[in-house]
């Protein structure tokens, strides 16, 4: 059985039994978290939102903020605009931040579905406390992840080498998300 099968068949079983499920994938950066996402909203009719839409504000990045484990990114945010509407079942709506403009984009209409998807690092922040059914860590050794990262743009390299991953991994363990995921791949 091949990863996607695997998290077919456990999406599948909640699906069976519930009116409504939400997944997060969550795990290191150039794990594969984006491309499964879009694995299984073609496999699926979901909502997937991905918290690279909650990277921080200017005038959030503050050292107190980035000292913080688990602080880089905007998961007060997250909390408000997606996951608490979400969890209501009601349709809402929420703003991306575009790393290109450092603002809010246009918001995004949402109308929760039976199955609704929650993509990136830091979706098992434990500020969320435990809203979902099913929830995913992908994992990518560090020269994999090395490699992964040189066929990204040459200017954001050297930030996820020295700013981002070591932020990812001191998040991943020290909120031990390994041991909140149901699957780990």
């Amino acid at each position: 059985m091949d990863r996607l099968e695997v998290i077919t068949t456990h999406i599948d079983w909640f699906l069976e039994r519930k009116d409504s499920v939400l997944v997060a994938i969550d795990g290191k950066c150039t794990s594969g978290k984006t491309t499964l996402s879009q694995k299984l909203a073609k496999h699926y009719d979901c909502n997937v939102m991905h918290m690279d839409d909650f990277f921080l504000r200017p005038e959030q990045r503050t050292a107190e903020r980035f000292s913080q484990v688990g602080g880089n990114v905007d998961y007060e945010r997250f909390q408000a605009e997606v996951l608490t509407p979400l969890l209501s079942g009601n349709p809402f709506s929420y703003r991306p931040f575009d790393c290109k403009t450092f603002s809010l984009s246009e918001a995004i209409a949402v109308t929760p579905k039976k199955l609704n998807i929650i993509e990136g690092s830091y979706a098992m922040h434990p500020h969320f406390g435990d809203p979902y059914d099913l929830k995913i860590l992908l994992t990518v050794d560090p020269e994999t992840q090395r490699q992964r990262i040189g066929e990204r743009p040459a200017h954001l390299q050297e930030r996820f080498l020295t700013q981002w991953i070591p932020m990812e991994n001191q998040y991943l363990e020290g909120f031990c998300i390994s041991q909140k995921a149901d699957l780990i791949l």
